[in-house]
């Protein structure tokens, strides 16, 4: 991973300086580029509200070989992890002569490396068209295993990609409703706005039609939970978007298990934002989460690595799941509550 991530410096400069701690504070503002909005503190707190969590060390028990496999939304993986969606290589991750890697290459790298690691990749979406083109391409080749994302874009843009989302033969399709303030798009002509619950109930029925369950991203609060499940959304992500969209957020897992306790029986509770490890991955769970999604990490690792990048990358975050779980006497993911906190 060091090789991967020295390369992946090189690579991305300046756009992401792959810092040893992935905090956000270097890059504070820097958007487009790999950073949170205005003061970053949005993108912070996400890490901040993580490491305030603490485990419950627990070692006079027989979980000596822990068990990470889980089934969500009715896909079986390797552990509860899948890729965040992230596009745009060539504005966001340094697409100079210095990055061989374009938007195919790397949503290729993502798609293809979470399948080979047993989870499951999110494809982007956004301008130019090659961004979402590339997502639905690698998961076509994929055989579909991959879940494509879809910005809440006005018009016809909208159900034109959730037609080709689907066509993908994806299992689920998602739509990052917190894409809704990106006022970059709309200057570019591609406007995105929020969602009222009467348009969400019709996307619901366009994707559910079509055989494919929804998630949607950005959900931060009770009462759009609620709205959710009313709407027959399958999923939801607790996500503040990375704190890339609205500076002065919450960090994800601070919304989480109010979330979580609210509509956890109607429906299934993810959660993203500065997970960087397997025990980030244990908290998140342990809050309430069935699955989390993982951005920034998986970029560096495809940039880096591509393919085989996010492969070991996975790897990693598996080992130290594992770990985590055989100290805090978790055998399988069923085992996992929030009686493993401190």
């Amino acid at each position: 991973m060091k090789a991967i991530k020295d390369l992946a410096r090189e690579r991305m400069k300046g756009h992401c300086r792959v810092c040893p701690v992935c905090d956000g504070r270097a890059c504070s503002g820097e958007v487009p580029g790999m950073g949170g909005l205005g003061t970053g503190s949005s993108f912070r707190a996400n890490l901040e509200a993580l490491a305030s969590v603490k485990l419950a060390m627990r070692c006079l028990h027989g979980a000596a070989l822990p068990d990470t496999s889980t089934e969500v939304l009715g896909l079986k993986l390797s552990m509860p992890v899948m890729a965040a969606p992230i596009g745009g290589v060539a504005f966001n991750m340094g697409g100079a002569e210095q990055n061989p890697v374009d938007e195919a290459m790397y949503a290729e790298a993502v798609i293809a490396g979470s399948k080979q690691a047993g989870v499951i990749g999110c494809g982007g979406d956004g301008v130019p068209p090659v961004i979402s083109g590339s997502a639905f391409d690698s998961i076509r080749k994929a055989e579909g295993w991959g879940i494509p994302f879809i910005k809440p874009w006005e018009g016809e843009e909208l159900w034109t990609k959730l037609e080709a989302a689907t066509a993908t033969g994806c299992p689920v399709v998602g739509v990052d409703v917190d894409a809704a303030g990106l006022v970059t798009l709309r200057l570019m002509g591609r406007p995105v706005a929020p969602t009222p619950p009467a348009r969400l109930a019709e996307i619901v029925k366009f994707v559910h039609d079509r055989g494919a369950k929804l998630i949607i991203k950005g959900v931060m609060t009770v009462s759009e939970a609620e709205i959710a499940a009313e709407a027959g959304v399958d999923a939801i992500v607790v996500s503040n978007h990375g704190g890339r969209v609205l500076d002065g957020t919450p960090g994800g897992v601070e919304a989480l298990p109010a979330i979580a306790e609210a509509v956890g029986d109607k429906l299934v509770v993810l959660v993203d934002g500065g997970i960087r490890s397997g025990t980030d991955v244990l908290k998140c769970l342990a809050l309430g989460a069935k699955a989390v999604l993982i951005g920034r990490p998986v970029s560096v690792a495809a940039i880096g690595g591509e393919t085989e990048g996010v492969v070991k990358y996975f790897g990693q975050i598996k080992g130290q799941l594992t770990s985590a779980m055989a100290l805090t006497g978790c055998a399988t993911i069923a085992d996992i509550s929030k009686d493993i906190l401190a």
